[in-house]
């Protein structure tokens, strides 16, 4: 009987569209799911989330093969596409809810998050300090079915082009090794 050597990492950085489409390339990723973690209430909305009130954050899901790509590379790829620096936003997203945070399934997790963002301070990879939270993970509500996969439906819109498609030229100049084949050719 085999055993099951899947692994979840879940990580908040900004909008969960630009995140969901990242980590969807990556190689030994199984499936990435757009919700909410990290808030106060239970199943919250799209339109509560918003608010800033709920205390969750955008975050994905991932489910990742970890004999195909680690959780260090996640990691590294997670720090290297969105901005680790600015509090509570990405760019033009404002709030709470777009704040950078890791939430650790386990303490090999966090230990493994806390070392690689002392590892990038030591090395001042970011001009600025790093604000992403480590925090242990509590609950992941699914965001709404019309945000999964939010960025393959949409890419003609121009948040996509605008916000998202640098995100993935830069994953795909910095990570080609590390893409789903079928996206290399």
């Amino acid at each position: 009987m085999s055993q099951n050597t899947n692994a979840i990492a879940i990580f908040a950085g900004g909008c969960f569209w630009c995140t969901e489409a990242v980590f969807d390339r990556l190689e030994g990723v199984l499936s990435v799911t757009s919700g909410y973690t990290g808030g106060a209430i239970k199943n919250p909305a799209y339109r509560e989330i918003c608010t800033g009130r709920t205390g969750h954050a955008e975050g994905v899901k991932i489910e990742f093969n970890p004999n195909i790509i680690s959780y260090k590379e996640l990691l590294e790829i997670f720090f290297a596409t969105h901005d680790p620096t600015t509090l509570n936003r990405q760019g033009n997203d404002v709030g709470t809810q777009y704040r950078s945070a890791i939430y650790y399934v386990n303490e090999e997790q966090k230990k493994k998050a806390e070392d690689f963002i002392a590892f990038l301070t030591e090395r001042q990879i970011f001009e600025k300090p790093i604000v992403t939270e480590v925090t242990a993970f509590d609950t992941f509500y699914n965001a709404e079915d019309y945000h999964q996969g939010y960025y393959d439906v949409h890419r003609d819109q121009p948040y996509c082009q605008v916000i998202i498609n640098p995100k993935l030229r830069k994953l795909r100049k910095n990570y080609e090794h590390k893409l789903k084949k079928q996206l290399v050719s």
